[in-house]
This record gives C-alpha cells, sequence and structure tokens, in this order.
C-alpha cells in the first residue's frame, strides 16, 4: 500500500491533501456587521416610453445608502442627478417631474433578515425576497421585489434586481408633472409605468 501511494503523481497527492479534513482557514467569516453602499460601484437605472414605441434608459449618478447589523437597510437616490443624456430634458425632470426643491430624494427603507445571508459564501448568490417602502414626492407606497445577493469579496457584496421594478407615477403623485413633460414635449403620450434596475455593491464598514 505504501508503494502505491508514492506511485500517485504528485497532482493526485496534492489534490488527496486538498480533501483531507484539515479546516480551511481560508474561508470568510460569516456575514455579519454594517455596510456601506459604494457609490462608484453602484448603478441604477430607469427606462422611460414615449409615444408608445420610442424607449430610452435613463440613470441616477448620486446614491447612497446603508445596511445595519440588524438588517435595517436604508438607501437614498439623489434625484437632481438624473441623467437622461439631454440638458434640457434633465432640468424639465427636476424642476417640473421631481420638484426637486421640494423633494431632492428618494428614498428607500427594508428590513432584511440577517440569518438568510450569514451562511452566504464567496461566490454564492442568495435570491432574498423583500418588501421595501419606496418614499418618492411626498408619497408612500410599498415595493415587493426579490433581490440577488451575492457575495463577491470577503467584505463585498452585490445587489441586483432579478428583473425589473415596475413603479407606476401615480402612485407617486407625478402624473400632473408627466403631463407637463408631455406638453413641453409635444408628445401624444408618455407612458406612466416605468421599469427600474439597479446593482448596488455593499462594502462591510470597520464600526
Amino acid at each position: 500500500m505504501r508503494r502505491l501511494f508514492l506511485a500517485l503523481p504528485a497532482s493526485a497527492a496534492l489534490l488527496a491533501a486538498a480533501c483531507s479534513s484539515a479546516p480551511d482557514e481560508s474561508a470568510p467569516e460569516p456575514l455579519a456587521g454594517n455596510w456601506e453602499l459604494d457609490t462608484k460601484a453602484s448603478r441604477l437605472a430607469f427606462v422611460t416610453i414615449k409615444a408608445g414605441q420610442v424607449v430610452e434608459a435613463h440613470s441616477f449618478g448620486d446614491l447612497s445608502g446603508s445596511v445595519a447589523e440588524d438588517g435595517t437597510a436604508s438607501f437614498a437616490v439623489d434625484l437632481a442627478s438624473v441623467n437622461t443624456n439631454v440638458d434640457v430634458r434633465d432640468q424639465r425632470m427636476r424642476d417640473i417631474l421631481f420638484q426637486v426643491a421640494d423633494f431632492p430624494q428618494a428614498k428607500v427603507s427594508a428590513k432584511i433578515d440577517p440569518a438568510t445571508l450569514s451562511g452566504l459564501g464567496l461566490g454564492e448568490q442568495s435570491i432574498v425576497p423583500i418588501t421595501a417602502t419606496l418614499d418618492l414626492h411626498g408619497t408612500k407606497a410599498p415595493i415587493e421585489t426579490s433581490l440577488a445577493v451575492t457575495r463577491i469579496a470577503p467584505d463585498k457584496v452585490e445587489v441586483e434586481t432579478t428583473s425589473p421594478i415596475i413603479l407606476d407615477a401615480a402612485n407617486y403623485a407625478l402624473g400632473e408633472g408627466l403631463s407637463q413633460l408631455q406638453e413641453l414635449a409635444g408628445l401624444p403620450a408618455i407612458t406612466a409605468q416605468v421599469p427600474v434596475t439597479f446593482s448596488l455593491v455593499y462594502d462591510k464598514s470597520d464600526d
């Protein structure tokens, strides 16, 4: 038996050692603690449809957020940072639709069960159903969706929409502003339902 083991190729011997019962000291620690949004690595986009057939993609450039150790999550969008790639349209959305002077941010709050993610290994992903509250233009409404949470580094997670979240402008008192934009642009229609997607990266904080 000893001679047989010595005759094994070196790669096979290494494989046997790797499969031994010795603990893996390089395994990342369980997810726990406080997390802060990596604003440079995070993205939020939305799509508008005008005249029933013209589809355009837009984004917001200024995002912030955190997740506390107890699973309390908060996320904010600076509405003045809207980017539609058309300066005049950006200004109209800021002043007429969002009315940023009175409602500068859209805020999302949610509660996540930390136990559902505590054992997430490096490179592993979990689909997490959540109920969040969106505070937009002075109106709060619930959002039910599922998010894909991936541990992309020992102290870094990525949170993405599994499918677009459809927001209805009428649910957030944005209908009048949308009608004004439609009139100014001379359009027959602007669809009130807006698909929103995001990819958010969170880093574990030192607190």
